[in-house]
């Protein structure tokens, strides 16, 4: 019987268009429109080479931190190189400014560094950080040395104190730059669109769910009707149906997976199996709403079905499908609205994979799913269990 079951199941679905449609069809529609709108974002908002001009006179020749460090940020060659340098006189600097050719110049005097620009822009803020942040570098090294002096003996202090400084004078020069250009893997703003597309493909998955609780139930279908009254394993019956179900919804996000990977080159970070963890636990998510909403509202299908819909949707805009400012405004005016939107806890379990290495948030988010499962399918339980009626 329930095998018998979950194959009619399966042919009765694939014959509901309505029901591929918004299970296989809106999603991808959904991502292509994403895709379309959004592709352009990340390569304006990238950090580009960024031109500069130095006063290459004798105090900079002299200034060997100051000198590396350009180098290497100046260095074609480098995967990290975050700008272009023209090493010219004092003059040919002014007038590279005048013409925009160069976001500002860098000139050494007498204990004097001056960043000289035109704007307050980002690449100007970036230029002056940069030449703030070696200054503080060269001027740790005194301190450095007193703090050695102190916590060292006389003897060591009279034989060590030019080696000493030396060599600190030395690891300063060689010290890599921790300036990185990770724009375009990490600070993807868009991701968090594809995450809620992904959570709602989730939940609208349980509108098969639904539809599956409503075959079973007497007042909404023939079926119901007849399974009613015939001494079959009703139990069988429902859960075969709900199995289908799911196996439906994980067909439906499995293509989602493979349009957005493949085709819309969409990347949702390299942890493959927690990924999967997460989509089941929320495709049982959307189940379990699914069947909830069945069970509880005492209406026609296209009527659940449509409460099922709005109810998705609200739920993908607090999470930030429709821009990611409305997830911060929820989460730090009312964050309980998110801790119990399914919608958040799938998209804010993608969110943490892909942006932090812990785990915690990211498994705080799976057994909160699995919390609000269990709690929706307990109570649809209950309710089914309390089925009466006077006639059929």
């Amino acid at each position: 019987m329930f095998i018998h079951n979950l194959k009619y199941f399966f042919k009765i679905i694939f014959r509901n268009r309505m029901l591929i449609f918004w299970t296989f069809a809106f999603p991808i529609i959904l991502g292509t429109f994403f895709n379309m709108a959004f592709s352009n974002i990340e390569k304006n908002e990238r950090l580009d080479i960024i031109d500069i001009a130095i006063v290459d006179n004798q105090l900079f020749k002299d200034d060997e931190v100051m000198k590396n460090t350009f180098k290497e940020l100046s260095n074609k060659k480098n995967k990290d190189q975050l700008f272009n340098t023209k090493y010219v006189d004092l003059n040919k600097a002014k007038e590279l400014l005048s013409k925009n050719k160069v976001v500002g110049y860098l000139l050494l005097e007498d204990n004097n560094t001056q960043v000289v620009v035109l704007d307050n822009g980002i690449d100007e803020t970036i230029f002056k950080y940069v030449v703030d942040e070696i200054i503080q570098t060269k001027e740790m090294l005194p301190d450095v040395i007193e703090y050695e002096l102190l916590n060292s003996t006389k003897k060591d202090r009279e034989v060590n104190i030019n080696e000493m400084y030396s060599n600190i004078n030395k690891m300063i020069q060689e010290d890599k730059s921790k300036i990185k250009d990770i724009s375009k893997s990490n600070l993807s703003y868009t991701m968090i669109e594809f995450y809620t597309l992904i959570a709602m493909t989730c939940l609208y998955g349980g509108i098969i769910g639904m539809s599956a609780i409503n075959m079973c139930l007497a007042n909404m279908s023939n079926k119901g009707k007849r399974i009613e009254v015939s001494p079959i394993c009703k139990t069988k019956i429902i859960l075969s149906s709900l199995f289908a179900s799911f196996i439906i919804q994980l067909i439906g996000l499995a293509l989602l997976f493979i349009y957005t990977i493949f085709v819309l080159k969409v990347d949702y970070g390299s942890n493959i199996l927690a990924i999967i963890l997460l989509s089941l636990v929320g495709t049982l998510a959307g189940l379990s709403l699914g069947i909830t909403t069945a069970v509880l509202v005492k209406k026609d299908e296209n009527t659940k079905i449509g409460i099922m819909i709005s109810t998705t949707m609200i739920g993908c805009v607090l999470s930030g499908m429709m821009g990611i400012t409305m997830k911060y405004i929820i989460d730090k005016n009312i964050p309980i609205v998110n801790k119990l939107n399914p919608v958040n806890m799938i998209t804010d379990g993608f969110y943490s994979l892909y942006y932090y290495s812990e785990s915690n948030r990211f498994l705080f988010n799976v057994i909160s799913l699995v919390i609000f499962s269990l709690f929706l399918i307990l109570i649809s339980s209950i309710r089914l269990r309390r089925n009466k009626y006077d006639n059929i």
